[in-house]
């Protein structure tokens, strides 16, 4: 009779290490369930910047005052009907 109970013990380790250790077991999944959250954010962070990305170029196409903003500040550029002055601050002077 132990020996038979001792079978049964046995046989249900080897049942429950394919479920455990193996490959579909219980740590691979959580291993993956991980990943895939890791992969969301990621996602969800990308998904963020297309779509900013997309506001930027809808801007372009149909307006100019995008278009004028970004011609000032990047490439320093000025209207035809506007003066442009540059102030500079005199040079300072070592006392010694």
């Amino acid at each position: 009779m132990k020996f038979l109970a001792v079978v049964f013990a046995s046989l249900i380790a080897l049942i429950q290490y394919p479920l455990w250790l193996g490959k579909g077991g219980w740590l691979r999944v959580w291993d993956t369930d991980r990943k895939v959250a890791a992969q969301r954010a990621s996602n969800e962070r990308l998904v963020q910047r297309n779509e900013a990305l997309a506001a930027d170029v809808r801007d372009l196409k149909q307006g100019l005052d995008s278009l004028e903003e970004r011609a000032r500040y990047e490439l320093g550029m000025i209207r035809g009907d506007e003066v442009f002055f540059q102030l500079v601050e005199p040079a300072k002077k070592e006392t010694q």
